[in-house]
């Protein structure tokens, strides 16, 4: 499906680096790290000095002089209730927990300092830390305003335990700084470590000889020294983790951009190679690694952009820094790789050309950019900020790419002095049902409301203005999922009562999906007996049970804790089935929704999957007539997907697992899990999307556009077509030579008039050749290359029913009236079909970045152990 030949440029640098060890060049003395003349580490609700895992020591703040004289009185010391592995170490160990407001100060030089918090949210002396909600402020800038560390990382994906928030703060007068805790009313602060670090004077704050750029105006913006920021990402583009002792003295932790990007090629660190700072870019501005790191376009350059994508806060303007250093061989000179910047798809630079602006090779190079985040909606939020580059074409450039070493992003402090952006939700929409709630919570008044602040400044030591106002905030139950003994996940559990802010199409109506309690369930499935279990996949395991006295057997499918799906396909999965009803579609029964269990529940499907007839399976194959029959009515389902309701229902996971079986053999398209609406606006034929599917089914424009339409679920339907005449997997993995793509391989023999040669053995003669053409013609139409030139569902219908019909009137023709054609295909399979059919194991998930993958070819080890998407689904059903 994917085309993986390697830019040379590729070869050409690992052939550089290959004999650079013997020669280093460049003088790796003016690499000298910075000394910070400030350096504080406070290990909070401590009383002794312990080393953290990199060596550096951190003071205990039960008795430091950085504390306030009535510690005591106003704080106490605690430990966690309980020590995830990944943070069992300092400053994560204790806490300072606070009731009132409550002051550090540090005796600093003046200039700007990095302030960086520690959280680890879990219960700390029997309080919960949902309950936690705090401001923090410092030198006249509000950092965080009703602020919870625990509803932060519940979101972070991927998830984590502990959370570092850096902050740049310049301190102007008096030489000294103050970092207050304020909490929420009726609420509790807490803090497990503090770190100050002096930076060089113009680092991040650069003076008025540095021009910084606003999108998309092209004007010069001035960020002054009365800013304050936040470092939202610092990122490494293309190589590894850079710790915060490979830093150059001010203990930065440089990230992979993984999670951030999309489709380009990373080139590995190379540390024998030497990076040539100049006085514009000092030795301190990034380590010599993140300038030996990169991510270039590779052979497809023209055909998508190189892109990266981050989640910020709306309302505020953000400095982007791009790091630059070429270090590739063959790029040496002026207009070899010119290229254009845009952020939020506004064109920041043109003609953008790292040997232009550093001069020369090995010599690095950054670039600040400034843009505001708005809202479409006027209200703070979570938006997506993109960052990409393609090639600028109109200077003729010797190579069409471009390239990124490493990024920077920092918010930058509004006019009242804040960096405090909103919380995420802990919860989704509430689902229907009956009510859960015991008649005790139902009347207690007492939950939680948690005021909002407008505004606190707090400068010097002394507190000008508090309180300037309360407005409920919202009504939040206590979670005590935290307390749980289950294993940790990247999912959070829907919780019963549970209110949002935000506002769902509809509720779900009552009488289309039921509630189960867990006892009902269990109940059903003898507490999940293994031996109930019929089937599993990237969701979890598949269940037969009985409810109802054992009057209605089901399908229960359970969320397994350690998936990467969770709440999110849950809700889609019931908000998308119990609004539909269709011969073609499975009916969602219900869903349970207690204890922090995910389950939903299904007609059950006497004859599984239609995979599970095709290959990798000792049951009896399908006759050809019947295999017809199903695609036709997997494709009717589709068909009322895509406009059947008022907005189109785009699938995206169309596969053959996908596809279930009833009692009489009618196909059923399932799993909404990854389901999107389609544009509300008719004059939009795509959602913007990130791509999300299963490998070997995705439509390759959908891939390079990030523009989902339902002629995607076309491409993916083809795909299971060519699986359903030829009983492979999407991706072949014993190929004579190499993996190779069902897709293209079965388009090319249909193109070549020898599709007949691919077609499962168990098919032999039963195919009328008018037939077999007539399918062969729909299934290359659905993988055309561009989605405009793809039939829609409803003539993939058509087609399909004339095959059938072509199919019925030879075997009339032959046999007067039914019965095997057995001279109507006797051409010999080709020897591939030789043999016992391999495929790809059902527990095998690829994830990652996709030009490790291939249009025709693919490493077979690659196929077992690299990834292709960030979120691609289990091969297997979910």
């Amino acid at each position: 499906m994917f085309t993986i030949t390697l830019h040379i440029s590729f070869f050409l640098y690992l052939l550089f680096y290959t004999t650079a060890a013997a020669a280093t060049i460049g003088d790796t003395a003016n690499a000298t790290p910075y000394i910070p003349s400030d350096y504080f580490l406070l290990d909070c609700g401590s009383s002794s000095s312990l080393n953290d895992a990199e060596g550096r020591k951190w003071s205990g703040d039960a008795r430091s002089k950085f504390s306030p004289s009535n510690i005591s009185n106003t704080s106490l010391e605690s430990t966690a209730s309980k020590q995830d592995p990944s943070v069992n170490r300092v400053p994560y160990m204790t806490a300072r927990i606070i009731h009132s407001q409550f002051t550090y100060t540090f005796p600093v030089s003046i200039g700007p300092k990095f302030i960086r918090l520690y959280f680890y949210p879990v219960n700390y002396s029997n309080l919960d830390i949902a309950n936690s909600f705090f401001y923090v402020t410092s030198g006249g800038y509000t950092l965080l305003s009703n602020f919870s560390a625990f509803l932060t990382v519940s979101a972070m994906k991927p998830a984590v335990a502990s959370l570092r928030k850096e902050f740049i703060v310049n301190v102007r007068n008096n030489q000294i700084l103050n970092i207050t805790f304020l909490p929420s009313p009726n609420s509790y602060a807490f803090v497990n470590g503090i770190e100050v670090v002096s930076m060089p004077e113009n680092l991040y704050i650069p003076g008025s000889d540095h021009q910084i750029l606003l999108v998309p105006n092209q004007i010069v913006f001035n960020i002054d020294n009365s800013s304050a920021l936040e470092t939202l990402y610092r990122l490494n583009v293309g190589g590894n983790e850079v710790s915060i002792t490979n830093d150059t003295g001010m203990f930065r932790l440089w990230l992979p951009d993984d999670d951030y990007t999309y489709s380009a090629y990373g080139f590995p660190p190379h540390r024998e190679v030497s990076i040539q700072y100049t006085k514009d870019t000092p030795p301190y501005t990034a380590p010599q690694i993140v300038y030996t790191t990169s991510r270039t376009m590779g052979n497809d350059s023209l055909r998508y952009n190189l892109t990266w994508k981050f989640p910020v806060d709306s309302g505020f303007y953000y400095l982007l820094r791009l790091h630059f250093c070429e270090i590739q061989l063959e790029v040496t000179l002026e207009n070899q790789r010119v290229f254009i910047i845009y952020i939020n798809n506004q064109t920041a630079q043109r003609g953008a050309d790292v040997i232009q602006w550093s001069g020369g090779t090995r010599i690095p190079v950054f670039k600040d950019y400034v843009i505001m985040v708005t809202d479409p909606d006027g209200r703070q939020s979570k938006q997506d900020l993109w960052l990409a580059m393609y090639p600028e074409l109109d200077f003729r450039p010797e190579y069409a790419d471009a390239i990124l070493n490493g990024l920077e992003i920092f918010k930058l402090s509004g006019k009242d002095g804040s960096l405090a952006g909103a919380n995420p939700e802990l919860v989704l929409s509430p689902l229907p049902g009956p009510p859960t709630l015991s008649p005790q919570k139902k009347n207690n008044k007492k939950t939680s409301s948690l005021p909002v602040i407008i505004g606190t400044v707090v400068g010097g030591g002394s507190v000008l203005v508090f309180i300037l106002g309360f407005l409920i905030f919202r009504r939040r139950r206590r979670v005590k999922a935290l307390g749980s003994t289950q294993p940790k996940s990247s999912w959070v559990p829907l919780s019963d009562g549970s209110k949002s802010t935000k506002t769902s199409g509809s509720s779900l109506p009552s009488d289309l999906c039921r509630r189960f309690s867990l006892e009902e369930i269990t109940s059903a499935t003898c507490n999940f007996d293994d031996n109930f279990v019929i089937g599993a996949g990237g969701f979890g395991n598949v269940y037969k049970g009985h409810i109802d006295n054992g009057a209605t057997t089901v399908a229960i499918k359970r969320l397994n804790p350690s998936s990467n799906q969770g709440a999110r396909e849950f809700q889609t999965e019931i908000g998308m089935l119990s609004k539909l009803r269709h011969l073609h579609l499975v009916s969602l029964i219900g869903y349970c929704n207690d204890n922090r269990e995910m389950i939903l529940i299904y007609d059950y499907m006497a004859h599984g999957t239609l995979r599970d007839h095709l290959y990798k399976s000792k049951k009896q194959p399908i006759p050809w007539k019947q295999r017809l029959q199903i695609c036709i009515g997997a494709a009717r389902g589709l068909h009322y997907l895509h406009t059947g309701a008022k907005r189109t229902i785009i699938h995206r996971d169309v596969k053959s697992t996908n596809i279930l079986l009833d009692e009489k053999w009618v196909a059923k398209v399932s799993d909404f899990g990854l389901s999107k609406l389609g544009p509300k606006d008719v004059g939009h034929s795509h959602v913007s999307t990130v791509v999300k599917g299963s490998f070997g089914y995705i439509d390759p424009e959908y891939y390079k556009r990030q523009q989902l339409t339902e002629k995607s679920d076309v491409y993916s339907f083809g795909v299971v077509l060519f699986e359903v005449l030829c009983a492979r997997p999407a991706i072949i993995l014993n190929f004579p030579e190499e993996p190779v793509s069902l897709a293209e391989w079965a388009r090319n023999s249909y193109r070549k008039g020898t599709l007949d040669r691919i077609v499962d053995p168990n098919l032999k003669g039963e195919i009328a050749p008018e037939c077999l053409r007539k399918f062969g013609e729909v299934g290359d139409s659905c993988l055309r290359d561009n989605g405009i030139d793809r039939p829609g569902m409803n003539d993939v219908v058509w087609g399909l029913e004339f095959a059938l019909q072509l199919q019925e009137a030879a075997e009339k023709m032959a046999h007067g009236g039914g019965g095997l054609l057995p001279a109507a295909l006797a051409s010999p399979s080709a020897p591939l079909l030789h043999g016992e059919a391999t495929t790809t194991d059902d527990d095998e998930v690829f994830t990652g970045s996709v030009e490790n993958m291939s249009r025709s070819t693919v490493s077979n080890e690659r196929l077992k152990s690299e990834t292709v998407f960030s979120e691609i689904m289990n091969p297997a059903g979910r």
